[in-house]
């Protein structure tokens, strides 16, 4: 028996589902609409298949010409970076390098108070890469400890020699009205956001505002890679305001980004399905010696969860140093 039609309709099960769900969820009309594409489409997949299975191959040709209508649909939708945004993605983060010193435009400081009541700030703000102290990853989970979403957190000293926090985070650039579906960071719905923050702003709000479980971790890299990996964020950015792209559940999200910048920063830095699996992170950084000053990975686990101290935290300007006391591989610091 011939194994061509199996191949050809392995192919047309694929793109069935592929296409009905483009259909449903990008198509630029209203939900009914798009799912009455889908099913018009999932039939004329069924009736694909059955005629390539009693050897009717003009039904498989006649599939292959809409797949090919509904391919270059797909390739003609563009990212854009001048949409109706939520607030706290309305503005993208820039940078401009001067020699030793970074000046970040459009960092986010907003105060929040709940999810819907909050003051939008943006500033400007300057960093010397002479200066760079620390690099800490926050891992901030909500569900299920699979998935968390990923935070590196730069600690610079400032002229009165206390520590300034700036974090780096990929986020779904959302339109109003847009609700987060996984499903939906497959099919192009969102666009990719690159947020400098302050730790007041993002991770405060995390624990705080969003009743999220966060766990700090010191991640220890040679000076100049650190000066490199913050180099690339700021880039990063910098392209991305240039250039939109879109957020992918799998390929551009905040884990795989970080990987990519780290790679260029240390080659040969393993693949790994936590790279996939966000929430088993911390585990990939210990495999790798990124983490020391704990004797193992659920020691590190249990100090470096910061949720209760930073609940706890007075006010604003005490939380850097509240989330990171006792965590393990960091001195005291304020």
């Amino acid at each position: 028996m011939s194994t061509l039609p199996v191949v050809i309709g392995i192919i047309i099960g694929l793109t069935a589902m592929w296409g009905a769900l483009a259909l449903y969820i990008r198509l630029p009309a209203p939900r009914w609409a798009g799912a009455s594409a889908a099913a018009v489409w999932l039939v004329l997949a069924a009736a694909a298949l059955a005629g390539t299975a009693s050897g009717q191959w003009w039904l498989a040709y006649a599939y292959g010409a809409v797949l090919s209508g509904l391919l270059a649909w797909w390739h003609s939708i563009r990212p854009a970076g001048d949409r109706d945004w939520i607030p706290e993605v309305a503005r993208q983060t820039h940078g401009v390098v001067q020699g030793d010193w970074i000046t970040l435009r459009n960092v986010r400081n907003f105060a929040w108070r709940s999810r819907s009541d909050f003051t939008p700030r943006w500033e400007t703000r300057r960093y010397a890469i002479s200066r760079l102290q620390s690099v800490d990853l926050t891992l901030s989970y909500w569900g299920h400890r699979s998935i968390a979403h990923a935070l590196v957190s730069f600690g610079f000293l400032d002229e009165d020699g206390r520590n300034d926090y700036v974090v780096f985070s990929v986020e779904i650039r959302r339109k109003k009205g847009d609700r987060f579906s996984e499903i939906g960071g497959f099919f192009r719905q969102y666009e990719l956001s690159l947020i400098a923050s302050t730790e007041e702003d993002s991770l405060r709000a995390r624990t705080n505002v969003r009743g999220e479980d966060c766990y700090l971790y010191r991640v220890h890299m040679p000076r100049e890679a650190a000066g490199a990996l913050f180099l690339a964020y700021v880039n990063s950015a910098n392209r991305l305001l240039a250039q939109p792209r879109f957020y992918n559940t799998l390929t551009a999200n905040c884990i795989t980004i970080v990987f990519r910048m780290a790679q260029q920063i240390v080659p040969g830095l393993p693949m790994d399905y936590r790279l996939l699996l966000s929430g088993y992170l911390d585990g990939y950084l210990y495999d790798l010696g990124a983490l020391q000053g704990a004797n193992s990975l659920p020691e590190y686990r249990r100090r470096g969860r910061y949720t209760d101290r930073a609940r706890a935290a007075r006010d604003a300007v005490s939380y850097s140093a509240s989330i990171r006391r006792g965590v393990p591989g960091i001195n005291a610091e304020v």
